[in-house]
């Protein structure tokens, strides 16, 4: 039996039209997984589903349970148990994990009065159900992403939740932490009953956990695979997506002569900024050549981010400590600023916070790292910026009617290349990237891992932090292993595969001792 039905939606904005005719049925009792390339509009027709793009913006019909639809708002789904969890997670860092739960949906006595007795006792309830032993007095920003994604699947319970959408939750967790929460879903499904639709791009997870794949292109309905039935396979899947095989899911580069060493870290270490006696990177060595990529394996918490951050002019830590040595002179970089003017460029893990300005254009974004190249005497050149972006936005295949459009109108995987396009922009020699396809589909990464060969090609040095070890042993030349901010470990990725560096990360785990392989 049908619990949901969405038929013929379409769906336009300003000279766009995101959704054309798209269809969908999901069965109750399973998990449906929406898959698609970046701005095919997955997330635009759940938001259609959960009333956040309201009746009367789209054309079609919605049928819950048999009976239609016409949200106004979110709170209109959630009263029938449609719940959604966005990609971004919506957590106030600074309220409890209770708090959170129930903001919105709260526990009230007699005359509005918040019952506190009983929003701790019902929040742990719910904790317990997804395998959370934290106390729910315990402060969001205390706990981790992996323990954050399951505290919005207990709020979602908490709601009576019937259809639980999932846009992307593993995006941001480790393959560990990634696996206990399909398993989650998987239990949820045989023991309670809950539907779910799960938007993601990591194919392996898809086929893992679904009973049915629908995809999406270019905002219309493709195919709907059903598991019993047919070709489950990653290969299948993402000729639906992008309407051919990929066949090589990493690009070979050929005849890069790797130079000199361009940079060089040296006994780098870094304190937290609100506890400052403890140590996030711990007598941190290592260096890039030019022409090469290099890759920083680790578990969340490891300290790769922290430390180029740190590198990058200081814009995180205190009582940051070591030797910076590019083409082998030492540097001191004490802002961004002189990061950039060195040479250096880092794309950050979260776009949305730290990478992009979500409320300016396409154009102003990409040409902000280098506004000196589109002005003249402080005034910018209108022309020259417009064409810049525009060169940018086909380079990476930037998907937007014009790069006039704003930022926050983008499918996620667009905003994660216009981030990538802002810093090759400014033209670095060392490129830093921290989790740079997080968030985009397969056709998509290939591209990006196209423009991370050329840019090795011409010389330049690629330091790239990644959770995704098949994307480390398929792009990088050398990788790096760090465990608890220390560095534990250095393979050539000839020699490397998953086992051994897992392998290193729980041996340095319970040990706390480091290896290194040449």
């Amino acid at each position: 039996m049908a619990l949901l039905e969405m038929r013929a939606i379409t769906k336009t904005f300003p000279g766009v039209r995101a959704l054309d005719n798209v269809n969908l049925r999901v069965e109750e009792g399973e998990i449906h997984a929406l898959v698609g390339e970046n701005g095919a509009g997955k997330s635009t027709l759940m938001k259609v589903l959960s009333g956040i793009h309201p009746y009367g913006t789209y054309e079609g019909d919605i049928l819950f349970d048999g009976n239609e639809c016409r949200f106004q708002t979110i709170r209109d789904s959630e009263r029938l148990g449609i719940v959604i969890i966005h990609q971004e997670l919506a957590l106030v860092p600074y309220l409890t994990i209770a708090e959170n739960m129930f903001l919105g949906n709260e526990q009230r006595k007699m005359k509005g009065i918040i019952d506190w007795d009983a929003t701790y006792a019902n929040a742990e309830k719910y904790m317990r159900i997804v395998g959370l032993e934290d106390s729910p007095r315990e402060l969001i920003k205390n706990i981790g992403t992996g323990k954050q994604q399951l505290v919005e699947i207990a709020k979602a319970l908490a709601k009576n939740v019937r259809l639980l959408i999932l846009d992307e939750p593993t995006s941001s967790l480790t393959e560990s932490d990634s696996k206990k929460l399909l398993d989650l879903l998987l239990e949820f499904k045989q023991t309670r009953g809950i539907t779910s639709i799960i938007i993601s791009h990591k194919l392996n997870e898809v086929a893992y956990v679904s009973d049915h794949i629908t995809v999406i292109r270019d905002g219309k309905t493709i195919e709907t695979l059903d598991k019993n039935h047919d070709d489950f396979t990653e290969a299948r899947i993402i000729k639906g997506m992008v309407g051919r095989e990929i066949t090589d899911r990493f690009p070979k580069r050929h005849g890069v002569q790797i130079g000199e060493k361009s940079l060089e870290i040296r006994n780098w270490t870094v304190h937290h900024p609100l506890y400052p006696e403890r140590k996030v990177v711990d007598d941190v060595s290592i260096y890039l050549r030019k022409g090469e990529v290099v890759g920083i394996a680790g578990l969340i918490g490891a300290g790769r981010t922290e430390l180029c951050q740190s590198v990058f002019g200081k814009a995180y830590g205190t009582q940051i400590s070591g030797h910076l040595y590019k083409d082998g002179k030492e540097i001191h970089l004490n802002t961004v600023s002189q990061a950039v003017q060195a040479g250096l460029a880092y794309v950050t893990e979260d776009r949305k916070g730290d990478g992009l300005v979500l409320s300016n254009s396409i154009k102003h974004n990409i040409t902000l790292s280098r506004l000196g190249f589109v002005s003249s005497h402080g005034v910018l050149d209108a022309d020259k910026e417009l064409s810049s972006a525009e060169e940018y936005r086909q380079l990476l295949n930037i998907k937007t009617p014009s790069v006039e459009q704003y930022v926050n109108n983008l499918s996620g995987g667009n905003q994660q290349k216009v981030l990538v396009a802002k810093w090759m922009y400014a033209k670095p020699e060392i490129m830093m990237l921290d989790e740079p396809t997080r968030g985009i589909d397969v056709g998509a990464k290939y591209e990006i891992y196209c423009i991370i060969n050329d840019m090795a090609a011409e010389g330049k040095s690629i330091l790239m932090v990644s959770s995704e070890l098949p994307e480390l042993l398929g792009m990088c030349d050398r990788i790096y292993v760090m465990c608890e901010g220390k560095l534990i470990g250095e393979l050539p990725a000839a020699a490397a595969n998953q086992e051994i560096i897992m392998q290193m990360i729980m041996e340095a785990s319970k040990t706390g001792i480091g290896t290194q392989a040449e």
